[in-house]
């Protein structure tokens, strides 16, 4: 029996309409920074209102609103998030939205808590002495944020796009309402349904996977099989979008119990680059080709994923039984309306393939390590190179 350990220490509030128990739930402190983005939706659809009242509700605690993040987040914004969040007194940060402003409360939950800035301890080396509480509300299924301690900022001007995490980051609440995800538009819907498929993947590709991380990527990936095309056909077929709500949930968890691979470097390096480029979406354009890459050089980890999402393997020959899960990869975005991403539609040019190796290796270089086999500079801009359209 492998060793391993694992910690998850976020209490989770799962379910359609569970949103309404945050104004009895046991609260981190009496005063909340509410970290969103600069969209229109969270207002919208009322769901920032709806959370001021409801920690009103839960004995007066009072917030403050920042709601300038990014679909990439910056790291200027959490410079005057901390900033906001100090001068105000807030003594807990709430990230109300997808991946990015929870992502974005956890960089700003650090940064507030800790002398200098953000950056020293994310490419600087600096150790954090603690952080801020952490809530996470989410009303996308993408990231699995609220179920890991990880958070993902662009640099301004180096255009690094790093994650970082620590166990002080794990959210101490998170709340995940399916009816909040009913809006979400059907591109979206994909695009943020193949980010926690990709984590789940990854995560069992990993050299540091697990056998609990084993089990909650093989279930996250199944679900997503089955209820993604769904999702994204009806927006409001509610069973589809808890059993995406959850698949992502779980996902969450296997970054908190496994990890990404460079798959995750390749695409951070195109987004930091052209942040209008939906996160999603670059793991979308990359993926065939990356999977392909790995596919005989991991045979049993392709295979069972393959069997796993409901391929048949059978009357095949043994050495094209990995290849099925790239195949089935490609159906599952043909049935999600992705499957004709391009690069070229972002402003991502051959030319800048040299340089997103580069930003890959010096932004995420650690996560190379932990692929099933070596990735050679070369591999990379072969992967690029089949991706491109």
């Amino acid at each position: 029996m492998e060793k391993f350990d694992f910690y998850i220490p976020t209490r989770v509030l799962f379910g359609p309409g569970k949103l309404d128990e945050l104004a009895a739930a046991k609260l981190p402190g009496q005063k909340a920074l509410i970290v969103t983005t600069a969209g229109k939706s969270v207002k919208k659809y009322g769901y920032l209102d709806r959370v001021v009242e409801l920690l009103k509700k839960n004995h007066g605690t009072q917030s403050v609103v920042f709601d300038k993040v990014l679909p990439n987040p910056l790291l200027s914004h959490v410079r005057e998030a901390a900033a906001l969040c100090r001068a105000e007194g807030c003594d807990f940060v709430v990230g109300l939205g997808g991946g990015s402003p929870i992502d974005s409360a956890k960089a700003i939950a650090l940064a507030a808590a800790n002398e200098g800035d953000y950056w020293d301890y994310v490419e600087g080396g600096k150790k954090p002495a603690g952080a801020l509480p952490v809530i996470a509300i989410t009303t996308t299924a993408g990231t699995g944020t609220e179920a890991d301690p990880w958070t993902v900022i662009t640099h301004d001007e180096t255009r690094h796009k790093v994650g970082f995490g620590c166990d002080e980051l794990f959210p101490v609440l998170s709340v995940v309402d399916p009816e909040l995800m009913l809006s979400v538009p059907p591109q979206l819907t994909a695009f943020q349904g193949f980010d926690a498929f990709f984590h789940a993947s990854e995560g069992y590709l990993a050299s540091v996977a697990t056998p609990v991380s084993d089990a909650l990527a093989l279930q996250s990936m199944r679900l997503l099989s089955i209820y993604l095309p769904r999702a994204v056909a009806d927006g409001s077929d509610l069973e589809a979008r808890t059993n995406v709500a959850l698949a992502n949930t779980l996902s969450g968890m296997v970054e908190s119990t496994s990890c990404c691979i460079s798959e995750h470097s390749l695409e951070h390096a195109m987004s930091g680059l052209y942040p209008d480029l939906p996160h999603g979406a670059g793991l979308i354009m990359i993926s065939l080709a990356y999977y392909r890459h790995f596919a005989p050089l991991a045979p049993a980890r392709f295979i069972e994923m393959a069997r796993n999402i409901g391929a048949d393997l059978s009357c095949m020959r043994e050495e094209d039984k990995p290849y099925v899960f790239v195949e089935s990869l490609r159906e599952l975005q043909h049935a999600c309306g992705v499957d004709n991403l391009k690069m070229s539609d972002y402003g991502i040019r051959r030319e800048d393939f040299p340089r997103l190796v580069q930003l890959a290796r010096n932004a995420m270089g650690g996560l190379f390590g932990l692929d099933p086999a070596p990735l050679t500079d070369a591999d990379i801009i072969r992967i690029f190179e089949e991706s491109y359209k």
